[in-house]
């Protein structure tokens, strides 16, 4: 799907569809600019099928002597121009961030449906934000909305909705100056780089395994001249990481662990993102239920995050920054020689844990990527996202990820990264109390509690392999798929949850 601006008068446009944008007026009829659309508007308002409220649309199509060329003219609806969120006016930005990203998806939903090929947006006069942050949420929404995996959709069966395909996008603006050009080109690096970390969360676990994670780590490598290494089992074992190693022992796909690093300078400090990218995960010995397992294919989301991440740095080479990724990569099967409750390992650095449940098994990866990588590179600040638990889901459903830290100053940079970009988070405490529920008799530590604060403990296990790094853990099993309905992303599967999240880290990052 190609995005691009222009200045071609909307009146001309010739093509699938053309979309205008109004706002709510306190029982008065919505406004739009052009007078034919206007003219629309009128008898849907007095009939109180349409008024503006944020997500309505109206779908005109054009007739008589006078109608503009498009087939189709779609009216989106953006709300009250007043903040109705009942936040404080210091939200109200990132408020209006959403509702335009929002407006966008809607958009190309529509087009989807109607099987609208090219369309041209009309951006509205911005309120609150400025035209270029208008430009990019717009941007964000229109791609992310137009997200479709088909790549093993053969056939379609004569019952199944049409379903089109957006094959460009015109974002008209009366003057395209620099600014609105670069808002563009930042929505769009940020949508690209989140339908990659869906498409890499869609692919099914026979096809998306350890081995096609290094594959996407070095071809982003060359591509955009990151330094790529990707340690094999041999090397694993070696460095005595017996954590990757424990989960993978019932595995016939070998354990990666890709490690990907964007260096500006000596002198400038390095985050350090970790995923966790368990391609494939049956709980092993302690083996889930059936019902609903083929789900587990997305419990590489933390992975895919991270390396859409660093697709969108790459586009954008931040200054002033490093940025190191490491994703451990395994499956977690129960074979012949898989981990068994009550067995020991060490982890990177002499640590030893008791296995108590070998469906906690992501943080067993995570915990040598963390202890290796901070390690190695020493970094300034470290954040890890995971589908880690499902006690998240239950406190936090499928809106919010579940944030933890040992830092007041990186969770609060993290959590206001979340809310410029529509994917918000809640923290959660850390504490000794919680440390000591996951106390072993016979090991360093063990790799689960009891069931109480299942996702705190979870972070705490991770917190022994941090030291004193300050340190972010992102639990997005409840977000990283069926995520809160939007118009950008999916009713169901991945969302593609915290690849713009990091973006923004990242780009806020000197600030």
């Amino acid at each position: 799907m190609n995005v691009k601006h222009t200045t071609r008068e909307p009146g001309k446009y010739k093509g699938d569809m053309l979309a205008y944008f109004v706002y709510q007026e306190d029982r008065k009829m919505p406004v739009c600019e052009d007078i034919y659309v206007q003219d629309g508007i009128k008898p849907a308002f007095r009939a109180g099928d349409f008024s503006g409220r944020e997500g309505e649309t109206l779908l005109l199509y054009p007739v008589g002597q006078q109608k503009p060329p498009a087939k189709r003219i779609l009216v989106v609806g953006l709300g009250k121009k007043e903040n109705s969120s009942g936040k404080n006016g210091a939200d109200e930005p990132d408020v209006w961030r959403e509702k335009y990203r929002k407006a966008g998806g809607t958009v190309s939903r529509t087009a989807l449906k109607t099987r609208a090929e090219k369309i041209m947006v009309v951006v509205p006069a911005p309120i609150v934000l400025e035209p270029e942050a208008t430009v990019e949420c717009l941007t964000e929404g229109l791609l992310l909305g137009a997200y479709q995996f088909k790549k093993y959709k053969k056939s379609r069966k004569e019952d199944d909705l049409p379903q089109g395909e957006i094959r460009e996008v015109l974002l008209f603006v009366a003057k395209a100056a620099k600014p609105l050009v670069a808002g563009l080109k930042r929505g769009r690096i940020a949508a690209t780089a989140g339908c990659s970390a869906r498409d890499m969360a869609n692919e099914p676990g026979n096809v998306w395994t350890p081995v096609r994670f290094a594959d996407f780590g070095r071809k982003l490598a060359k591509k955009y001249g990151f330094s790529c290494r990707v340690l094999s089992k041999t090397d694993m074992q070696r460095l005595k990481m017996g954590g990757i190693l424990g989960v993978n022992s019932g595995s016939a796909q070998p354990p990666k662990m890709v490690i990907l690093q964007y260096k500006t300078a000596d002198r400038n400090p390095t985050l350090m993102l970790v995923g966790k990218g368990l391609t494939f995960d049956s709980g092993g010995i302690s083996l889930k239920p059936p019902k609903g397992m083929e789900e587990m294919k997305f419990d590489m989301c933390g992975g895919a995050a991270v390396m859409g991440a660093m697709q969108a740095i790459g586009e954008e080479k931040p200054k002033g920054l490093n940025v190191v990724a490491v994703v451990p990569a395994t499956e977690n099967l129960p074979g012949p020689s898989a981990l068994k409750p009550g067995d020991i390992i060490t982890i990177y650095g002499g640590k030893t844990v008791e296995v108590i449940n070998t469906d906690a098994e992501g943080r067993l990866i995570l915990a040598d990527a963390l202890a290796y990588g901070i390690k190695q590179f020493k970094p300034k600040a470290v954040v890890d996202l995971a589908t880690l638990t499902g006690a998240v889901v239950i406190g936090l459903g499928h809106h919010r990820t579940g944030l933890l830290s040992n830092d007041d100053d990186l969770a609060a940079k993290v959590a206001a990264a979340g809310d410029r970009c529509g994917e918000p988070l809640w923290r959660l405490p850390l504490g000794a109390e919680y440390s000591k529920q996951i106390d072993s008799q016979v090991a360093d530590i063990k790799n689960v509690g009891d069931r109480a604060a299942g996702t705190i403990t979870a972070a705490a296990f991770l917190q022994e392999f941090v030291g004193e790094t300050p340190w972010a853990h992102l639990d997005i099993a409840g977000t990283a798929y069926n995520f809160t309905d939007k118009p950008y992303a999916p009713k169901n599967g991945p969302s593609g949850i915290g690849v713009r999240t990091l973006l923004e880290l990242v780009r806020g990052w000197r600030k």
